[in-house]
C-alpha cells in the first residue's frame, strides 16, 4: 500500500494557525492524504507553542507536531508535552528534558507513522547533543511494526540537513528540513529510498522577513537600534510536501512540493 504523508514548515502566529487550519482540510482532501506532520514551535506569537494553541492544533486536524529552539519558550507547554502522544521535542537535547523523543500515529488504514525531531548545531543558541549520534539511538528504539519513519531536521546550516538526509538514507522514509522559512527546491529520493528536502517553508506570512513585520526588521537593520520583530500579517501561505511511501519496504516512491494560499489557491510542484 502507498501511504501519502504531508510534513509542513513551521508555522508562524495567528496568520499561520488560519492558513493552516484551512490549507490542511484542502491539501488532505485533495491529495489523501494519511497522515499530517506539522513543525509548530512558532505557533505562539511567532516563538514557541503553548498549551491552550497546542489544543486548538489538535482541533484543527494535526496529527503529529514537531518543536525546535523553541521548545522550552512557554513554560506551560511542559507539561502538555509529557502527557502528550503526538508531539515530540528535538531528541538531542538532554536526556533530563522533558518530552518524547518520537510519536507514532496510526492511520485509517491501520499503518503506523513514526516521527522524529532533531536539532543542528551550527548558529543555533541552544546547546544540543550530536544528532547524528542521537537518531541512531532513537532509531533503535521505534518499534519494528512501524511502516514509515520520518525525520523533521531543525537546523540553520544546510550542510548539516543534507549531511543529515545522507546519513539516515534507506533508514528512514523522509528527511525534511525546517527553522529557515525559506523553501528550497531540492526535492528528491535519495539512492537508497529515502525522500529529502533541505527545507519545506514556513507556515505564515510571506509579505515580511521571514514571518516578522519588515518595517521593524529594516529599521533595525538600517539604525542598529533594536526593537521589537512583530508577527506580520500580509500573505499568509501553507508550504510543505507530499511524500509516498510503500508501507512494505518503507521507501520512499515520490516527493512534491505544495503550497496553499489565503485565497485557497493551491499549487503542486
Amino acid at each position: 500500500m502507498v501511504l501519502k504523508i504531508l510534513c509542513v514548515g513551521d508555522v508562524v502566529g495567528a496568520p499561520g494557525r488560519r492558513v493552516l487550519a484551512r490549507g490542511l482540510r484542502s491539501l488532505t482532501s485533495q491529495h489523501r492524504i494519511d497522515c499530517n506532520i506539522v513543525n509548530v514551535e512558532n505557533t505562539a506569537s511567532g516563538s514557541g507553542l503553548n498549551a491552550n494553541l497546542y489544543d486548538k492544533l489538535i482541533n484543527s486536524g494535526v496529527q503529529l507536531m514537531t518543536m525546535g529552539d523553541h521548545v522550552f519558550r512557554r513554560r506551560d507547554l511542559i507539561p502538555v508535552m509529557e502527557r502528550s502522544d503526538c508531539l515530540v521535542r528535538p531528541a538531542n537535547l538532554a536526556p533530563e528534558a522533558p518530552g518524547r523523543e518520537f510519536a507514532i500515529y496510526q492511520t485509517g488504514s491501520g499503518h503506523r507513522v513514526a516521527v522524529v525531531s532533531l536539532l543542528g548545531r551550527l548558529y543555533m543558541r541552544v546547546q544540543a547533543d550530536c544528532p547524528y549520534r542521537a537518531i541512531n539511538r532513537v532509531l533503535a528504539a521505534i518499534p519494528d511494526d512501524v511502516h514509515a519513519i520520518v525525520v523533521d531536521m531543525h537546523a540553520e546550516a544546510t550542510s548539516e540537513k543534507i549531511a543529515m538526509g545522507w546519513h539516515l538514507d534507506g533508514r528512514v522514509s523522509v528527511v525534511f528540513g525546517t527553522h529557515t522559512h525559506v523553501p528550497t527546491a531540492d526535492e528528491c529520493i535519495l539512492p537508497k529510498g529515502t525522500a529529502y528536502i533541505t527545507d519545506v517553508g514556513m507556515t505564515g506570512p510571506y509579505d515580511s522577513v521571514l514571518g516578522r513585520d519588515k518595517r521593524r526588521v529594516l529599521g533595525t537593520l538600517l539604525s542598529s537600534v533594536p526593537s521589537s520583530f512583530d508577527v506580520a500579517s500580509g500573505d499568509p501561505r501553507l508550504c510543505g510536501i507530499v511524500v509516498e511511501v510503500d508501507s512494505e519496504t518503507g521507501r520512499a516512491l515520490s516527493i512534491q512540493r505544495v503550497r496553499f494560499d489565503d485565497d485557497g489557491a493551491v499549487e503542486s510542484r
